[in-house]
Parts: C-alpha cells; sequence; structure tokens
C-alpha cells in the first residue's frame, strides 16, 4: 500500500509488553495507510527499561513518518491494580515520546474508538482488525496490538472531519 499525501496520524494501543502502533494518512475524506507495528518489550525484565524502549521506538516512528498528531487509547479500569499501573506508565511513555517530538495528544477510550471503527463500542478485536483492513484497503489483517493502534488513528481522523462539519455548519 503505498503512503498518501496530507495530514498523518498516530494512533498508539499502549501496553507493558507489547504497544502497537499505527500511522494513516488523512486526505479529505480519505483514509489511507503509511505504517504500523508493534514494540515488543516482554524480554527485558527491567521495567524502567520497558518504558525507555516504549518512548525510544515511538520517537523513531514519529521521526521516520512525520505525524502531526498523536492519538492514544486511553486507559480502562482494570481489576487487577498492579496490571491497571503499568498500563498507565506504559501510556505515559507513549504521551511523553509524542509529545517530545512536538506532537499534540489526543485521547481516546477503547469504546469509542470500537464505535468509530466497528459501530459497535463492545465489538470484539477481531472485528476492529476486520473493519481496519476494509477501511484503509488492506491486502492483510494487521496484527491486533497493530489493528488497534490503527483504529485509534482512525478515531481521531473521524472526530476531526465531525468537528470540521460542526464548524462549517456555524
Amino acid at each position: 500500500m503505498t503512503a498518501l499525501a496530507g495530514m498523518r496520524i498516530l494512533g498508539v494501543d499502549p501496553g507493558s509488553r507489547i504497544t502497537g502502533y499505527g500511522v494513516i494518512a488523512v486526505n479529505g475524506h480519505h483514509l489511507g495507510f503509511v505504517a504500523c507495528g508493534t514494540i515488543r518489550t516482554a524480554q527485558e525484565n527491567d521495567f524502567s527499561r520497558r518504558l525507555l524502549t516504549i518512548f525510544q521506538d515511538l520517537s523513531e516512528v514519529i521521526q521516520t513518518h512525520g505525524p502531526a498528531v498523536a492519538a492514544i487509547e486511553d486507559m480502562f479500569v482494570d481489576r487487577n491494580p498492579r496490571s491497571a499501573l503499568k498500563l498507565g506508565q506504559a501510556r505515559g511513555a507513549a504521551v511523553v515520546a509524542a509529545l517530545h517530538n512536538g506532537l499534540s495528544v489526543y485521547d481516546y477510550p477503547a469504546r469509542v474508538v470500537k464505535q468509530s471503527v466497528a459501530g459497535y463500542g463492545q465489538a470484539e478485536k477481531g472485528q476492529v482488525q476486520q473493519m481496519v483492513r476494509t477501511l484503509l484497503d488492506l491486502s492483510a489483517v494487521p496484527s491486533k496490538d497493530a489493528a488497534d493502534a490503527l483504529a485509534v488513528a482512525i478515531c481521531h481522523a473521524h472526530h476531526l472531519a465531525l468537528h470540521c462539519i460542526a464548524a462549517f455548519r456555524h
């Protein structure tokens, strides 16, 4: 798939072991795929080093693909407080990477992302993957974490479009 000209949006699905990222280009109403992937930190035993890896690798993605803004999935409340704390720290590393590289950051809860992409706020991961593939006209389904990150970017693009329509009407 070729990258399109237009505003680029970085989407991030933070995780303490796997952080997904996706970059899309928005050109009018058309969404185009630029890049996606995962940052895997599970092999690192030192949690602080995992956070550093997330920061450094996302900074590299930003410098390589030049997004204008970052959209990051907001945390959900987990039953396990320790897991929630680690997820929050991973999310913080992603936010700081975006801000450090001059990007504005927009937060979206998972429910809003799923609603925006799949039309249902409690859609399963497989449904999100298929909708991302369809919306970006991809030849294959991206991994779950990369698809979630692309979905966050698509969600932000949809919210930008709605904001522009609302502003135009006033």
